[in-house]
């Protein structure tokens, strides 16, 4: 059987080949951005970069894994001068393989030292909070868990939507075998496992289907709720799916990153340092608090309404620099069965 990581370099290098990522295989760009997170998210933000500072942008789309595994797959003969990621422990491991190169410091001190490598070869660029989603007309409050260890409870059996392909719940996973050691990892998963969980591709197909009452609950990220009461035109409080915030330090309210790294074969790139500010400057900070209501990073630019502060969270204390092992959770995930 293949290692996940060369499953995912095989999916990702099948994906790129067959042109069915974004805007691949351009020359005439002047930089390439390989990016684990979706189009639909990122690519209007570009295109303002583009229209902004005149700099175009071949972008190459895959999952976070896929494009970690692609950028080491090809080493230093990578065209891509960014990655962007969904996550701090796929730039871990790709800083790990020696691929990325140090940041200059007044990129790195825009953001707290919290959301950025102790190396300084990535900075997180929005903080993602893990929480629990749940049906309000199927889950009583005096039900909600205290920590996301009882999600292996019984009572659940048949009720959660998880995502294990998804960059988010692999690294809280990861986060998991941080905080607690592997064997409790691998107990969690198998408890989650033997409780008939459904199974998603995606955080957006269980929302809905919470918002939808075909699910009770879900781990998931929590701008999700959000961008459907976007999509249904209301305000979050009038939905259906509530948000359950994991305190205390439990890793079920793991505040990862999203971030980005610039390769080693791109270091003193003015472009690409003018792609990074525009990550970390006001109009990106306020594009990803207003657009996608993910925690803007930098100061000064307010979080969207309706969610809890930074500082008023209870998040585990876990360096995101430790997150790096993407593939032992990866394979952990597999082998608890949670994944075909």
């Amino acid at each position: 059987m293949l290692s996940l990581r060369a499953a995912a370099a095989l999916v990702a290098a099948a994906t790129l080949a067959t042109g069915l990522t974004a805007c691949s295989g351009e020359p005439d760009k002047d930089i390439t951005v390989y990016s684990g997170r979706t189009q639909s998210l990122v690519q209007p933000l570009i295109d303002e970069f583009t229209k902004k500072t005149g700099i175009t942008v071949d972008v190459r789309y895959g999952t976070t894994a896929q494009m970690a595994a692609q950028l080491q797959e090809e080493g230093a003969k990578s065209p891509a001068d960014v990655f962007l990621s969904q996550d701090a422990g796929a730039l871990g491991a790709v800083s790990k393989a020696g691929l990325l190169t140090a940041l200059p410091d007044e990129v790195l001190q825009k953001v707290p030292a919290a959301y950025r490598s102790r190396s300084g070869h990535w900075v997180g660029v929005t903080g993602r909070l893990r929480v629990l989603a749940y049906n309000a007309d199927q889950v009583k409050p005096a039900d909600l868990p205290a920590t996301v260890l009882e999600m292996t409870d019984p009572k659940w059996k048949g009720k959660l939507g998880v995502a294990p392909t998804n960059a988010s719940f692999q690294s809280f996973v990861t986060a998991l075998r941080v905080q607690h050691g592997d064997d409790k990892a691998r107990e969690f998963l198998a408890g989650v496992a033997a409780n008939s969980p459904q199974i998603r591709d995606n955080n957006i197909v269980i929302v809905g289907e919470i918002q939808d009452g075909k699910l009770a609950a879900g781990m998931v990220n929590h701008y999700y709720l959000f961008e459907k009461a976007k999509e249904l035109g209301v305000s979050p409080e009038q939905l259906k799916v509530k948000l359950h915030y994991f305190g205390d330090g439990d890793t079920g309210g793991l505040l990862n990153v999203s971030g980005v790294g610039v390769l080693s074969g791109s270091a003193g790139n003015s472009k690409v340092r003018s792609f990074v500010d525009h990550l970390l400057g006001t109009e990106g900070q306020t594009y990803f608090a207003e657009k996608t209501f993910e925690y803007p990073l930098v100061a000064g630019v307010p979080t969207a309404p309706g969610l809890p502060a930074l500082a008023d969270l209870h998040a585990p204390k876990i360096d995101l620099n430790d997150l790096d092992t993407l593939t032992a959770s990866v394979e952990m995930i597999q082998a608890s069965g949670l994944t075909s």
